[in-house]
């Protein structure tokens, strides 16, 4: 389903990603593990595209050069220089990290923000479903997204990317900064959604522990640079992730 190619990411002479490879199949739960700044979310941006939408901005402001080289395809079409709103279209959809929802917003306004492009038959539909994965945000759905706790933030953030109907869910960080209990919801609701609704999903983390008992494969990156891959019971056992991630 999708392919990434010898993948090189530089802000100006900075390597943010390093000859990177990876294969994603239909209906995988792929984990891509790393301690901060090791280039998770700029793999994130690439295969979004929001990459190519920062980079055109940058240009015109004369700012930050952003220089990308290999190749993205996805369903058997290269997409490296998609626009990001085309890539939402085909059912690329990224799920930010630090729960990015419009905080003066309502639950319910989010929801409706998010699905702009879907039809309305596709919102009930999916909102009907989300509210009953996430009874919490149907009692506070009409209760402004800013004064909502970091969990409530998160199940928003994600209600929201369901709503535009993806094929492949990236899923950037969605257990910063929550509690070892929402953090193993967050990953049981993952779990779910590939199962209710047939998804191919892609999760970034620096918080192994609660990842990879569930994923089908994992990439761990370190500045830049694929290090080790494997299943997520071989990563389990190898020695060096155990060490940098499981704390043995």
């Amino acid at each position: 389903m999708l392919e990434v190619r010898n993948l090189m990411v530089f802000f100006e002479n900075a390597l943010a990603l390093n000859d990177f490879s990876m294969e994603v199949a239909k209906r995988e739960l792929i984990g891509i593990l790393g301690p901060n700044s090791a280039g998770k979310t700029t793999l994130m941006n690439a295969i979004s595209g929001l990459l190519v939408d920062i980079r055109i901005k940058e240009m015109r402001r004369g700012g930050e050069r952003i220089s990308m080289y290999g190749s993205i395809d996805y369903e058997g079409k290269d997409i490296t220089w998609t626009d990001p709103s085309e890539r939402v279209k085909r059912g690329i959809v990224l799920c930010r990290e630090r729960h990015p929802v419009f905080k003066e917003s309502s639950v319910m306004e989010n929801l409706k923000i998010a699905g702009y492009l879907m039809p309305r038959s596709h919102i009930k539909k999916t909102l009907e479903y989300g509210l009953e994965l996430f009874p919490n945000l149907k009692r506070l759905r009409h209760k402004k997204a800013g004064f909502m706790s970091g969990g409530e933030q998160q199940m928003l953030a994600i209600l929201m990317g369901i709503v535009a109907n993806p094929k492949l869910f990236l899923l950037d960080e969605p257990l910063l900064g929550l509690s070892p209990m929402i953090q193993k919801m967050v990953m049981d609701t993952v779990l779910r959604l590939r199962s209710d609704l047939s998804l191919t999903i892609l999760i970034t983390e620096q918080f192994a522990r609660p990842v990879l008992p569930v994923i089908d494969r994992g990439y761990v990156i370190e500045n830049g640079i694929l290090t080790v891959k494997g299943t997520g019971p071989e990563l389990m056992e190898n020695p060096e992730v155990k060490a940098a991630y499981l704390g043995s």
